[in-house]
């Protein structure tokens, strides 16, 4: 089976052909400012294609209704439309590129593949709020998590690299977004991000988590609308309030140049990173296996040796050469070392290789 799969991000749009072994036969990487995507972009960059037996669309939110793809029509994008309300940054993003493709490929079978499908096995005790059970019944308020197709490929390929799926294993998502979650025997038991994607970790531009009583004081001491407040916490916080850039790389060369900002900031993430993984593996029962993954995740020695060190009463040592090696290699590898009792992974992001598996299960075909 031919998939198309759309990745609807902040201001691009990552659209890849994949074959019937997997094989990308067409990759295009469109503009999508404010997350709308033109319907002229997307038919110029398949016009050259071979026509796909499906496309595979990565949709955020899936609230409590979708725990599993499903086969796109015009109730099933009607409910999506009322996840909104959810989602308010991510979700319109999804619709517009679900949108723009539809029209270019009215007749080809579509199916949505959800971030927050792959957390639905969280259990309640983890998932819920202490907080008024009216929240919980009018707006489906409680844990959701994110990145979920990510996490899912994530912890198919640990498996494929330990040989066996490891009973207990955390999976690092760092990007732009970041996220950590929980595994234990394939199925996701806790993760960082929550009702949205703002929660856990520091992130390029988001806070990730603060003080709910913060949010409060700003609107009624310092009079900032919710509108506001949601506008600074989303793309003006993160990396770049801390160091004046949302770039980890640019924050690191700064950092080693003696920047105050970029020595801070580097802190503030690390400590974060390391205290989230560890309640991750508290979750988890244990750790046996820990995966980096995402830009930031696959490419930033640096952040995961600091990552990993801070980890060390978990078992987790890295071979130092291995590590760096990683950055550059365009494989999933391991970077344990001997020394270590936690097996360490760098797993190269291929969120289009898990919408194209989910598609064809849902279809009942293979490949």
């Amino acid at each position: 089976m031919r998939v198309l799969t759309v990745n609807a991000g902040s201001s691009s749009l990552k659209v890849r052909l994949l074959d019937h072994d997997d094989t990308v036969l067409q990759s295009a990487d469109l503009d999508a400012p404010g997350g709308q995507v033109e319907q002229a972009d997307v038919r110029q960059a398949l016009a050259s294609c071979p026509e796909p037996d499906v496309v595979a669309h990565r949709v955020v939110h899936g609230g409590t209704a979708f725990t599993s793809p499903v086969v796109l029509d015009d109730a099933v994008v009607a409910r999506l439309d009322a996840l909104t309300a959810l989602a308010p940054l991510h979700q319109p993003k999804s619709l517009s590129a679900l949108r723009a493709v539809s029209e270019v490929l009215p007749e080809t079978t579509a199916v949505a593949c959800f971030d927050t499908a792959f957390h639905t096995t969280i259990p309640p005790a983890a998932a819920t709020y202490a907080v008024p059970r009216a929240w919980h019944e009018r707006h489906g308020v409680r844990k959701y998590g994110f990145h979920g197709l990510s996490h899912a490929y994530s912890t198919k390929r640990a498996a494929d690299l330990v040989g066996t799926m490891p009973r207990r294993l955390v999976v690092a998502h760092l990007g732009a977004g970041c996220s950590l979650t929980a595994v234990v025997d394939g199925r996701s038991r806790d993760t960082t991000m929550g009702f949205t994607p703002l929660a856990g970790l520091v992130m390029a531009t988001r806070s990730g988590d603060v003080d709910p009583g913060l949010v409060l004081w700003l609107e009624q001491h310092e009079g900032l609308s919710p509108a506001e407040v949601a506008h600074a916490l989303e793309h003006e916080a993160g990396l770049l309030a801390l160091a004046g850039d949302g770039d980890m790389r640019a924050v690191l060369a700064a950092e080693r140049d003696g920047d105050a900002r970029a020595v801070l900031a580097m802190e503030v993430y690390v400590h974060r990173l390391v205290t989230l993984t560890g309640a991750m593996a508290a979750a988890a029962g244990g750790l046996d296996a820990l995966v980096f993954t995402g830009g930031v995740g696959e490419r930033s020695s640096e952040v995961r040796r600091r990552c990993v060190e801070g980890l060390r009463h978990l078992g987790t040592v890295v071979d130092a050469t291995a590590n760096e090696a990683a950055d550059s290699s365009s494989q999933d590898v391991e970077i344990s070392a001997a020394s270590g009792t936690t097996r360490t992974f760098v797993v190269r992001a291929r969120e289009d290789l898990q919408m194209a598996t989910e598609c064809r299960r849902l279809l009942g075909q293979a490949g």
